[in-house]
């Protein structure tokens, strides 16, 4: 349950990676604007909430998973990059994504 609830932390982590991404690409009325809009405000609310959610997970999870699950939210970005942003995966990210993940299925139980 707190693999799921760690997993789900770092699905959370990239979907604010990706908000506060499109805010930067944005072009804002003034410095107060860039740095106070809806997508920057939700963006770090969810890292927020992300970071609670790993504090719960982590009070019954092996300390040695929590890096290692977290570790999935450079995936999650990849996909979502590609879905939300429509960015071209390069092969070195897709190299380094399957080592991200290949290390993620060795290192859990």
């Amino acid at each position: 349950m707190s693999a799921a609830i760690m997993i789900a932390a770092a699905f959370v982590t990239a979907i604010s990676q990706i908000l506060l991404k499109q805010s930067a690409s944005q072009d804002h009325a003034g410095i107060v604007r860039q740095y106070l809009n809806g997508r920057v405000i939700l963006g770090y609310a969810l890292m927020m909430s992300a970071l609670v959610m790993n504090i719960w997970a982590y009070r019954t999870i092996e300390y040695h998973l929590g890096p290692v699950l977290n570790a999935s939210s450079y995936i999650f970005v990849l996909i979502l990059g590609r879905i939300v942003l429509k960015e071209k995966i390069s092969k070195k990210a897709l190299l380094g994504n399957a080592l991200i993940l290949t290390g993620i299925l060795i290192a859990l139980p």
